[in-house]
């Protein structure tokens, strides 16, 4: 039985998903702003990342919120983080994969997370302790056991253009083994996909804490793992991250190692 923080995030991000869906046959009409080069934010961004605080404020009102958009409000133990869309270049070109991402953390482990994707009606929720879930049908993350065949997921992340040389030589040693790498657009998607067993495995760098909260207990929650590109377990702070089942992770983390500049394997 989901937990009642669960409940609440989860009504949250169902309320913030009716706003997505209610711009979406007005997205010429939308004011985009660009937060920095190729990073594009829009009206509905905010719109749904107030709904989802104002969902969440009623239920707690002494906690934390990390938002996207709106920054750090307050300080605590707690601290709910959010992404009121993730998948914003998709949601702007049309293109139907994208989500809302909610966690609560605690001293910087998400301990209730949950992703809806509005448009497929796909609610996965997660409890620290109590497994992983879409739609209340508990998930697992795959079984593969090596690279060879996996479906990986990844992202080109548009702040760090900087270290895309060494991306392209992470994703062509990684495909020389695997069945393909998908490229999505939305990271908090792309983890829940891992926890459902739909992906083996997703590395990317560059990730803020709203884009894989959530995600990262998902994958946990789901019998799977998740760390750096150094192998250090747990949510990076530099946001270079790989997660999977514990011998993907473990097939993956010494490939992406090697193709790691000195600055992506600093914690």
């Amino acid at each position: 039985m989901p937990r009642p923080a669960v409940n609440v995030a989860a009504r949250a991000a169902r309320s913030a998903g009716n706003i997505l869906l209610r711009y979406m046959n007005r997205i010429e009409g939308l004011n985009v702003v660009e937060k920095d080069r190729m990073d594009f934010a829009s009206e509905v961004d905010r719109l749904a990342e107030a709904e989802v605080i104002k969902e969440l404020k009623r239920a707690y009102p002494t906690h934390a919120f990390l938002g996207e958009e709106s920054g750090l409000q307050g300080k605590g133990p707690l601290t709910w983080v959010i992404d009121p869309l993730d998948g914003t270049h998709n949601y702007l070109r049309g293109i139907p994969h994208f989500c809302v991402s909610i966690a609560l953390v605690e001293r910087g482990e998400p301990v209730y997370g949950v992703i809806f994707d509005p448009l497929r009606d796909e609610l996965y929720t997660a409890s620290k302790g109590d497994g992983a879930y879409l739609n209340d049908r508990r998930i697992r993350v795959s079984k593969r056991e090596d690279i060879a065949g996996a479906m990986i997921g990844t992202g080109f992340p548009y702040r760090q253009r900087t270290h895309l040389e060494a991306q392209l030589g992470m994703t062509q040693a990684l495909l020389k083994d695997a069945e393909d790498i998908r490229r999505s657009g939305s990271a908090a998607l792309d983890l829940a996909y891992v926890a459902a067993g739909r992906l083996d495995g997703y590395f990317e760098l560059g990730l803020k804490p709203w884009d894989m909260a959530a995600g990262c207990l998902l994958v946990r929650e789901a019998g799977g793992i998740y760390n750096d590109f150094s192998g250090r377990d747990g949510m990076p702070e530099s946001g270079n991250l790989i997660a999977g089942n514990h011998k993907i992770v473990q097939a993956m983390t010494p490939v992406i190692g090697a193709h790691a500049t000195p600055t992506m394997l600093r914690a």
